[in-house]
């Protein structure tokens, strides 16, 4: 009787073994909630917007638990990605992030980058390259595809800060001359900033990017890429991703706590 129990005792435990291997630990999904309606934090604290439900719509349906980690600005989730700290985050794709990061060949949705001025302090800007002559304002961390990172470092004269709302304070005072950013991010920011009304955007788009699922190089998820494309593929295509931008857009409008007079 023994020696007919051990292929049942091997299967058992190669099956085991299998499961173990398969098992993942907490998945560490880092945002920096700054970002409506695709990131945001609500009067009660509480994360936002269309990145952390397609991560946790993602990641349920491939079986995942996932944590996650609020930093100081958008720079500590990069680093804390390439140090094994993190194993996921929503980015756009440059080569710089992609020495640590794996990306998705999906993406998440397409963002338009737009420059946000001064309506008494008008800018002449047809072309990446006029902004050489304005000083302008990113956040820690922000890259807007390798064309404008490029210039930026050439020729571009920017000043990075940690918060939306102190960039925009900048540009109210006149320290800065334009501010790069997401058109619908921008646009919706400053509908509730005190003192923002003299902001407007021009019609130009700097730049045209998508959002991926990145993942940090280290973590054991960099071996379902193909799972998790699968995912977002999916959601794209059913609609939910289009519908979440509106429906977090509309909860941004009514629940997220009103910013303070701009510094």
């Amino acid at each position: 009787m023994r020696w007919y129990a051990l292929p049942c005792l091997l299967a058992l435990w190669l099956a085991g073994a299998a499961v173990a291997e398969e098992a993942m630990p907490p998945l560490r999904y880092c945002d920096y909630p700054v970002y409506p309606p695709i990131s945001w934090e609500d009067a009660a604290g509480e994360i936002r917007g269309v990145a952390p439900r397609a991560v946790h719509a993602v990641l349920g349906r491939l079986g995942l638990e996932v944590e996650m980690v609020v930093l100081g600005n958008w720079r500590r989730c990069l680093t804390d990605a390439a140090e094994g700290r993190v194993d996921l985050v929503i980015a756009y794709r440059s080569p710089e992030r992609e020495a640590y990061l794996a990306f998705g060949r999906e993406p998440l949705l397409q963002e338009e980058v737009a420059l946000f001025y001064h309506r008494d302090r008008p800018l002449e800007v047809t072309r990446l390259d006029d902004l050489a002559r304005y000083r302008g304002g990113l956040l820690f961390g922000e890259s807007y595809g390798p064309r404008f990172d490029a210039f930026i470092e050439a020729r571009g004269a920017v000043e990075r800060v940690a918060s939306n709302h102190q960039n925009f304070g900048k540009l109210i005072r006149g320290r800065i001359d334009y501010i790069a950013h997401e058109r619908r991010t921008g646009e919706l920011l400053i509908e509730r900033m005190p003192g923002a009304e003299a902001i407007e955007v021009l019609p130009l788009t700097l730049a045209e990017d998508a959002l991926y699922f990145a993942v940090a190089r280290h973590s054991p998820l960099a071996r379902r890429l193909d799972d998790l494309d699968r995912e977002v593929a999916s959601l794209v295509a059913s609609g939910r991703i289009e519908a979440w931008l509106r429906q977090s857009r509309q909860a941004y409008r009514r629940e997220a706590p009103l910013p303070e007079e701009l510094p």
